[in-house]
């Protein structure tokens, strides 16, 4: 799902990511959560769909080339969307930098990501990938100053708890070869991309439409990609141009749904749509892949989950956060 939403984020304790963006414009949330949650469930069915496209393409010619060609592919089909929505007024330069800036941070977490699902089952990156909103605490502590309580050093040392019996379990069946540790490293260090990100994200949504929001993050990270292009970039063959046509409209639909509820109601209310990534990814991984998903792996997910819901639960409401995703 590549961390469409892992929004038990959404209620931790962080202030406004910068002074600039205090006079922008916000959109009130909608009267009734009850649409928005349901769109925003059917975002998270359709990035997951979109995983399994990815990890098919990752395998065969590597995780850069296919993010690189998938938001190639993605910036056509957003910006054709944007600009038949007929924007009012191009982004300021504030709203520009932003959609920059987390463009960047989401390249580095999209890469990292799928060079580790194309080496790991698809249920245990994603159970993996469940600590980012854990790491955001540490995060806000060191970039915006927050104080993190009892509470919250409790619950990410719960999750590390899930960390540790997914790996353990693993290892404890000599399943694990080095390149799959490597993997391990890969999704953690995609999870503090995550989280950083989530310091510049949380009134993105507030900012700009849905489209607008998925045309600039498919531009802005083909950009940064592109720089690469010269030294890693293979053009894909016609069997992979259908999955990277389909992972593109997949990823432009999901980061609308997911962009539209998250403007429109609280993220504390939306949280728990996330964690039905996991169950996707058991289902597709097992169905497309012959995955099989090990007691160790579901214990994990559930420990590092009840983490997140129980940092959830400890604050008042606050501004959605959009959702970041490549």
């Amino acid at each position: 799902m590549e961390y469409a939403a892992l929004d038990c984020f959404a209620s931790l304790a962080m202030t406004n990511p910068g002074d600039q963006y205090k006079a922008l414009p916000m959109r009130p949330d909608s009267p009734s959560p009850v649409i928005p949650f349901l769109v925003a469930c059917a975002g998270i069915a359709t990035f997951s769909a979109m995983d399994v496209l990815m990890k098919g393409l990752s395998i065969d010619i590597g995780a850069y080339n296919a993010v690189l060609w998938r938001t190639s592919a993605g910036t056509l089909f957003s910006g054709l969307l944007y600009l038949a929505s007929r924007p009012a007024a191009w982004p300021d330069a504030a709203t520009m930098k932003i959609h920059a800036v987390r463009a960047l941070f989401v390249a580095g977490m999209a890469i990292t990501f799928f060079w580790a699902l194309a080496r790991l089952p698809m249920a245990e990156a994603i159970a993996l990938a469940f600590v980012a909103p854990l790491m955001t605490l540490y995060m806000a502590a060191i970039f915006l100053g927050e104080k993190i309580g009892p509470r919250s050093i409790a619950a990410s040392m719960l999750g590390l708890v899930g960390v540790v019996v997914i790996v353990a379990g693993k290892l404890g069946q000599g399943q694990y070869e080095a390149e799959a540790l490597l993997a391990v490293g890969a999704v953690f260090l995609s999870a503090i991309f995550y989280a950083y990100n989530l310091i510049l994200a949380r009134r993105q949504a507030k900012m700009a439409e849905p489209m607008e929001i998925a045309f600039y993050q498919n531009l802005f990270v083909t950009l940064f990609l592109g720089l690469g292009a010269p030294w890693f970039a293979v053009p894909p063959g016609s069997a992979h141009a259908p999955h990277i046509v389909g992972a593109a409209i997949l990823a432009t639909i999901s980061l609308l749904l997911l962009s539209w509820a998250y403007a429109r109601a609280e993220a504390q209310i939306l949280a728990t749509t996330e964690y039905t990534g996991f169950l996707w990814a058991m289902v597709f991984g097992w169905y497309f892949y012959a995955e099989p998903v090990t007691l160790p792996t579901i214990a994990g997910a559930l420990l590092i989950v009840a983490a997140c819901l129980i940092v959830a639960r400890k604050t008042p409401q606050l501004d959605p956060i959009e959702p970041a995703a490549a």
